[in-house]
């Protein structure tokens, strides 16, 4: 597939690849999480605030961008690596 693009198609493909991976961290990192930025409450009601239940642990968060930031290196660095010429296909009989 890296043959048939030119380098600017694979800079647009790692960008892309870049966004998708930010949309779909931000999702996975969000996904727990109960707070939705509604910050007024009842003043009688017991469970006004809690930020108990806010979501992933900060590790796991940090594990989950880690393992996105890599996979995006390691794509970006093999789709942009140099491609090897052609090789001329050298007949050895004669």
């Amino acid at each position: 597939m890296r043959q048939r693009l030119d380098r600017p198609q694979r800079v647009v493909l790692v960008v892309g690849l870049a966004l998708t991976c930010y949309v779909f961290g931000t999702w996975i990192t969000n996904l727990h999480s109960s707070f939705t930025g509604w910050a007024a409450y009842a003043p009688l009601q017991n469970n006004a605030f809690q930020l108990l239940n806010a979501g992933l642990h900060p590790w796991v968060r940090v594990v989950i961008w880690m393992i996105f930031i890599v996979f995006w290196t390691l794509v970006s660095l093999w789709l942009l690596r140099p491609v090897p010429a052609a090789s001329s296909v050298q007949d050895d009989h004669g």
